[in-house]
């Protein structure tokens, strides 16, 4: 018998056809690839130092021509010094433009010609489904790559100052310590998320802060460097409302704010709110908990007269307050 030679049977051997699942495979790799290869020269690597250690390695991406670079607050908050490496091995000084915990976006800018930004695009528009491609430097690998789709859509997530952030993206596009920052993009190209959280117990769940918060938010970061917000001086927690409370007062929803402090001096200690109350409503508008107080105080609230709407013992109370802005050292555990 003729030896079989290896070459010889490895031609021969039947190699299915895919047909039209080829030709899908071949376009999909090729938007893919398409997209990194416009993408990458504007997605970069951020070191934060702390003192005398170095801090969060995380990502960004550039998204004006003159310098200007988005990544996430927990990987800048708080540094002493800040450097970005990009992708043509250039390192650049970086100079905090302005940072807010409570969506979990930073801006940061560097002055350096020749830079591509990314195009920011309408996540409004997102469907579940829809293919989606994260850019980033997890581990300190730099531009690696990962694809996936959009899981859901409206997701919420707690950011590191304990605030709700709302209409989060949740996607399968794998992503790791280090992705922090990084854009998560459409089949065109453009930025449609920020990359922010995993969850560490599971495969492949994973959020990102939506473009339509980034636009919010880039603006009076890089005119002001922070996002102005009311504060009415109140700590509390979420509690269900009695039935007969409920049913009495003839409220919209039962669960509430249980105050537990009040701030001596504070805008609610002047509209005269008192610990144990309970707050159920702003405006004529249902509160349902903490993060509902939050959503109320933004930075419309400051400045104008608002309607708290309390249950004390058996009785329905109005009370008129006047939200202060927010700063550093003004906030407390609970809503503000």
């Amino acid at each position: 018998m003729r030896p079989v030679d290896f070459d010889e049977a490895v031609s021969q051997r039947h190699i299915p056809s895919f047909g039209g699942d080829k030709s899908l495979l071949d376009s999909y790799s090729r938007t893919v690839v398409g997209v990194v290869e416009a993408v990458s020269p504007s997605v970069v690597n951020v070191v934060a130092t702390r003192g005398t250690h170095q801090g969060a390695t995380g990502s960004g991406f550039v998204f004006t021509p003159d310098g200007y670079i988005m990544t996430n607050s927990h990987v800048v908050h708080g540094a002493s010094k800040i450097e970005v490496l990009l992708t043509d091995g250039r390192r650049l000084h970086a100079q905090a433009i302005g940072d807010d915990p409570d969506t979990d976006l930073a801006v940061v800018r560097v002055s350096a010609p020749d830079l591509k930004p990314a195009r920011l695009g309408d996540s409004t528009r997102l469907r579940p489904g829809q293919l989606v491609i994260a850019i980033g430097n997890p581990y300190g690998f730099e531009c690696s790559v990962t694809a996936g789709v959009v899981s859901a859509l409206g997701r919420s997530l707690r950011s590191v100052s304990g605030r709700m952030i709302d209409d989060v993206i949740q996607t399968d596009a794998a992503l790791n310590p280090g992705n922090s920052g990084g854009p998560l993009l459409d089949s065109t190209g453009e930025v449609i998320g920020v990359n922010t959280a995993i969850v560490l117990s599971a495969q492949c769940i994973c959020f990102a802060i939506p473009s339509s918060t980034a636009r919010q938010v880039a603006g009076p970061l890089m005119r002001e460097g922070r996002i102005r917000r009311g504060y009415i001086g109140v700590g509390g927690q979420n509690i269900h409302l009695p039935r007969r409370l409920v049913r009495y007062h003839g409220l919209e929803r039962d669960t509430g704010v249980l105050v537990t402090a009040v701030e001596p001096g504070g805008p609610a200690a002047r509209g005269g709110l008192l610990e144990r109350d309970l707050l159920v409503g702003v405006d004529e508008q249902p509160i349902g908990g903490i993060d509902d107080l939050r959503r109320r105080l933004d930075e419309s609230s400051i400045g104008r007269h608002s309607h708290l709407t309390v249950i004390r013992g058996p009785d329905k109370v109005l009370l008129a307050v006047t939200p202060d802005e927010s700063r550093p050292g003004n906030n407390q555990p609970g809503p503000r």
